[in-house]
């Protein structure tokens, strides 16, 4: 049997260095995927259950336990199975249960002569063991790679165990326990091991504990001074870790990989963010750019005659022709031989005038918050278009707002409204240059502002002819 075991350790050996190989090469080029809860967010998102089996050699003997009753310990198979519960990244609770055979005899020789005892060896079933046992995992924190392939651990527990033994004694007899063939005895289990990752659920488990029993005739033989006797697992087995896939096991869970991976992703998003901040500023810059190319082609007028090239329907225009608002020729009358031509530029205004501007100032109105005229002012300012453009008045446009709003806002809200009135008529064949655009924003009421009846006097665009 011991040799059957002993053959098993090159075979454990090569699937731990390949284990190795291949893990370490996989998780060096990529982070893992599984979907780790948050950091400092307790452990409901992890995996806490697992169980394992295993099997491996007993032996009523320690490593580190003084002397046995017998002088040469026989390995025997033992079979075992766990279920442990993971309570935080370093320490969990394992329920053990062993089965099998303790043997050992007096072949060894000590001090050059045989050893004086009543029996030539001991052969004991155990029945049953069962432990609980602390589980303290050691290096599942890797600063090398992003999760850890590697997991040494340690337990202390205690437990009880049930065997039967027999001995044979010089004479060749075998002689059981007495009173009672069946004894079942407090024990200490102590051990050490170191875990590999298969897989995302499976562990290879290497395990070694020593079991002090509190009795001396685990192996049927008391002897004084009675001191209790020992023996030692020596395993390899699976742990299978149960629960949804997409959680990562408490134990095995590496940290400082993990914040590496929310830093990278951050950055991530971070780098993103500033990448669709610049590109919002691209296009913002090309919109603001695109509207000071516009407004210095609307205030552009190569020939001279007062009108924007941008409203200019006859260009080139000699700058001694006087032009309509549309920027053509005025039409040239040519008087009869009998007439009596007086230059005069003495203008009236009179009451219909004045009517006519009325009119045109209470049924102005615009967009909200906008400078754009609402369509039922149109025929409103028309008339007004008709009048200068008829008797060649002058005219002084004033926009005018509440003081809702910031003082800046107002302002070019005011002066965008009174060019807006100005462009219109124009439009309509007003000369561009008898036309003046003012904006006074909030600075000049005509009513409170604390009531909607006198913010809605406030906002208006003054027209002034002269």
């Amino acid at each position: 049997m011991k040799t059957q075991f002993l053959k098993c350790l090159p075979i454990a050996a090569m699937i731990l260095g390949g284990t190795q190989t291949s893990q370490a090469q996989e998780k060096q080029q990529t982070i893992s995927k599984e979907i780790n809860p948050p950091l400092f967010s307790g452990t409901p998102g992890f995996r806490k259950w697992s169980f394992g089996l295993n099997v491996g050699a007993l032996a009523p003997f320690a490593a580190i336990g003084g002397k046995n009753d017998f002088s040469k310990w026989v390995p025997k198979l033992g079979y075992g199975a766990s279920i442990k519960y993971q309570a935080s990244h370093g320490f969990g609770i394992q329920l053990d249960g062993v089965v099998g055979e303790l043997a050992a005899n007096n072949d060894k020789l000590v001090n050059g002569s045989a050893p004086v005892s009543p029996y030539r060896s001991f052969l004991t079933k155990m029945n049953w063991s069962a432990s609980l046992s602390g589980v303290i995992t050691l290096a599942n924190i890797n600063w090398s790679q992003m999760n850890t392939t590697v997991q040494p651990y340690l337990t202390l527990g205690a437990g009880a165990v049930s065997y039967t033994p027999r001995t044979i004694n010089n004479a060749g007899t075998s002689e059981g326990l007495s009173p009672k063939a069946t004894a079942v005895s407090f024990f200490v289990p102590v051990g050490l091991g170191v875990k590999l990752n298969l897989t995302k659920s499976v562990n290879l488990d290497f395990g070694y504990t020593m079991a002090y029993v509190d009795n001396d005739n685990i192996d049927g033989y008391f002897k004084a001074p009675y001191i209790g006797d020992k023996y030692s697992y020596g395993h390899i087995g699976l742990e299978f870790s149960l629960g949804k896939k997409t959680k990562p096991q408490m134990a095995t869970h590496n940290p400082p990989a993990q914040l590496h991976h929310e830093l990278t992703a951050a950055d991530a998003n971070l780098k993103a963010l500033f990448e669709t901040s610049e590109e919002n500023m691209r296009k913002k810059m090309a919109e603001m750019k695109g509207m000071h190319e516009e407004i210095a082609k609307m205030k552009m007028d190569i020939d001279g005659d007062g009108v924007s090239d941008y409203f200019d329907k006859c260009p080139s225009t000699n700058r001694s022709i006087k032009v309509d608002g549309a920027g053509c020729p005025l039409p040239v009358v040519e008087p009869s031989k009998d007439t009596i031509i007086r230059i005069t530029n003495t203008y009236v205004i009179t009451e219909e005038d004045k009517q006519i501007v009325n009119e045109a100032i209470r049924n102005l109105e615009f967009e909200f918050s906008k400078a754009s005229i609402r369509d039922r002012s149109f025929p409103y300012l028309n008339r007004v278009a008709e009048m200068l453009v008829l008797k060649g008045f002058s005219l002084k446009l004033g926009g005018h707002t509440d003081a809702v709003g910031s003082n800046a806002a107002n302002m070019i809200l005011s002066k965008n409204r009174a060019e807006s009135v100005k462009n219109y008529l124009v439009s309509k064949g007003v000369n561009f240059g008898r036309i003046e655009a003012v904006g006074y924003g909030e600075s000049q009421p005509v009513s409170s502002n604390k009531t909607a009846a006198g913010r809605q006097k406030n906002r208006r665009v003054e027209f002034t002819l002269y």
